[in-house]
């Protein structure tokens, strides 16, 4: 990776911090509901015991979506209180859709650890998935106060109708040769920023906020889930395997049409061609297969498209941000969370 996605803001990763400290004992009590064994499954996913239930703390990633809920209730003037069961339903939501991604991605390792789909099989792997989004409504339900439920369910239902319909088409672009960059961008905005968008919003309406602060929150939310969608593929292709937790290649291993690699098999370049076929063959793609083709996403220019396209994304972000009035302080958090989107190494 280069210099522009490597550097973590030690800012950013304190607002993460915070956020873990108030949304972590909330999620916990939410996964104490569950009975067994969908309990140690779920706990296990999130970096809370091993295999057998024994305590551990392994990490449960970095609660981004939680801090852009606080974030957005902060950033209209609110307590964190205030909006932490939103946070802690928008995590358990997020973290849902990861379970159901890894069994249907057929991922072995997620955080540098075994899937839960690997450990329990897909059957329990899926159940602690649908556990996690019910308690997530309930986390809502139980928010006070009662008059916001109903903005608050239809804003994270919003998101997760646009996270299916993303979804749906990211798994039938692997069937298909014929991806636009277009279409492949339509994708990432619902498999990702509609729900950056959706945690933004949950936060500003869980403070009260007006139309047109609730507006650009949500627009601030969507380019930077555009922004943390492009740095992640990329990721996936040139990262550190042992920074990310996620095997490199993997991607490309599937044949997956990643944003880079859409922009690369479109250029109309001979790098670009030849990707086609090696994309097109039905054969599996083995070590040296996988090289090559990150050879040829570069040379056809997928990298360069993908970068510059992060920091189109990021600046409309910042831009959505200076739209209307905000909080000083919780504004530059906010900002600070871009930076971490589109500079991180993981």
């Amino acid at each position: 990776m280069t210099t522009a996605l490597t550097t973590d803001t030690s800012e950013s990763w304190e607002v993460l911090r915070r956020t873990a400290e108030l949304t972590g004992p909330r999620i916990r009590l939410a996964l104490d509901r569950l009975s067994e064994p969908v309990r140690t499954v779920a706990r296990y996913h999130f970096g809370w015991c091993d295999a057998d239930g024994r305590p551990t703390d392994a990490g449960w990633g970095k609660g981004l979506r939680g801090a852009l809920v606080l974030g957005g209730a902060q950033a209209v003037g609110a307590e964190p209180g205030q909006a932490l069961g939103a946070a802690a339903a928008v995590e358990l939501v997020h973290n849902f859709s990861v379970l159901h991604d890894d069994v249907m991605d057929q991922d072995a390792t997620r955080r540098g650890r075994p899937t839960a789909w690997t450990v329990f099989g897909s059957a329990q792997a899926l159940l602690a998935g649908d556990a996690m989004l019910v308690l997530a409504m309930e986390e809502l339900a139980s928010s006070p106060p009662p008059a916001r439920h109903v903005a608050g369910t239809r804003e994270l239902c919003r998101a997760l109708l646009a996270l299916v319909a993303g979804q749906s088409a990211d798994l039938a672009f692997e069937e298909r040769a014929d991806v636009g960059l277009d279409e492949c961008l339509t994708m990432a905005a619902g498999k990702t920023a509609a729900l950056f968008a959706g945690a933004c919003g949950l936060g500003a309406l869980a403070a009260d906020a007006g139309p047109a602060q609730v507006e650009a929150l949500r627009g601030y939310g969507h380019h930077l889930g555009l922004a943390f969608q492009l740095v992640d593929d990329l990721l996936g292709i040139w990262g550190d395997t042992r920074v990310t937790g996620k095997p490199v290649g993997a991607d490309l291993r599937r044949r997956k049409k990643s944003l880079p690699v859409v922009a690369a098999l479109g250029s109309g370049t001979p790098a670009g061609r030849r990707l086609a076929e090696l994309y097109q063959d039905e054969r599996p793609l083995e070590p040296t297969g996988v090289t090559r083709a990150t050879a040829l996403v570069e040379q056809a220019g997928g990298r360069d498209w993908a970068l510059a396209e992060a920091d189109r994304q990021r600046s409309l972000a910042l831009d959505r941000l200076a739209e209307v009035t905000l909080d000083p302080d919780a504004a530059h958090g906010l900002r600070s969370l871009v930076d971490l989107a589109t500079h991180r190494s993981s």
